[in-house]
């Protein structure tokens, strides 16, 4: 009996021991991902530069676009201010269309990726601006200019993403208005097309590499970036990082589902991803593109295309696509 008891006490031992590791590392892991106020976040890596953001590698064969883009948005921002619905003052840059007959009510809103800023979206709002789009690139919570402590990667923002909307619209009822989105800001256009309150201003969207949810994206990168088996280490490491960003930022990872919300979606929807994407997997963009409500939907894989690159890897098949697309819906 005193072996018996021995061995329940070792057992318990070791099963609490390592279920405070796992806790241990889920909560450093939801720290340095999502908190934007941890000495040791990512976001404050990036900002210091001793890290990079997700690379964009891979040729860029729109280099010379990509430096026009940059110097027409470094010309041509306006600042703009609007508040969430939990009381964050957030910052965007608002800017005219580019071309020689603007078209009247027409807007893109376009929305950056995990530890960017707006300004990685001056290409996407130069071509929407060209075809006569006045183009807003909000910075997401936490980001550049916008207030916030907890990165949504896509959920918390979608609700952002609703004021930038209301504030068009109030400024513009007859508003028509593009969704634009890219990595998480692309997960964000689609949590977003989904909401119950989406005004009917929205007309169009479009996802360029995001994930089908939250929960789908880190197990991907925990076992894809960190090596984590998946069975005995990457679940419980996840499942211990949603368990703190719910305490702390009040959402869970299963919950923050773009397949979820799409399955509520009723405007035409244009999905995209590079087959070479290593940071968000590549079979996101099936798993978001069946699970669209829309009747009017369409999908590009680019091959070869590493992540957020596909616009940069087959120009040409990028935008004719998305142009082709944006002029159909619009009727350009």
């Amino acid at each position: 009996m005193r072996r018996v008891t021995r061995n329940v006490l070792i057992g318990t031992g070791v099963a609490a021991a390592t279920a405070g590791l796992l806790c241990g590392a889920g909560e450093f892991m939801f720290r340095f991902t999502i908190d934007t106020r941890f000495p040791w976040s990512m976001m404050k890596l990036v900002r210091s530069g001793k890290v990079k953001g997700a690379d964009l590698e891979g040729v860029h064969r729109d280099a010379d676009e990509e430096a026009e883009a940059a110097r027409w948005f470094d010309e041509s921002k306006q600042p703009v201010v609007t508040f969430s619905e939990d009381g964050l003052r957030l910052h965007g840059w608002l800017l005219d269309p580019d071309c020689a007959a603007p078209k009247p009510h027409l807007y893109a809103i376009c929305m950056h990726g995990y530890t960017g800023t707006p300004s990685e979206m001056a290409k996407y709002a130069h071509r929407f601006a060209r075809l006569g789009f006045t183009a807003l690139t909000p910075a997401m919570r936490g980001h550049e200019l916008s207030e916030g402590r907890y990165t949504g990667m896509g959920w918390l923002e979608r609700r952002d993403l609703m004021a930038w909307i209301r504030l068009i619209v109030e400024s513009d009822p007859d508003a028509r208005i593009l969704l634009d989105g890219l990595s998480m800001g692309a997960a964000c256009v689609m949590m977003t097309v989904g909401e119950p309150d989406l005004p009917r201003n929205v007309v169009a969207a479009i996802e360029d590499c995001g994930y089908s949810s939250v929960w789908d994206q880190f197990l991907f990168n925990a076992k894809g970036m960190y090596r984590l088996p998946n069975k005995w280490l990457a679940v419980p490491v996840v499942e211990a990082m949603s368990a703190a960003c719910r305490r702390a930022a009040g959402y869970g990872f299963k919950e923050a589902s773009s397949v979820s919300s799409l399955r509520h979606a009723t405007i035409p929807m244009l999905f995209i991803h590079g087959s070479a994407d290593t940071f968000v997997d590549p079979s996101f963009l099936d798993r978001n593109y069946q699970a669209c409500a829309s009747l009017h939907r369409d999908r590009l894989l680019i091959a070869g295309a590493g992540h957020a690159m596909s616009a940069s890897t087959s120009p040409n098949t990028y935008w004719r696509k998305v142009t082709g697309f944006v002029r159909d819906v619009f009727a350009l």
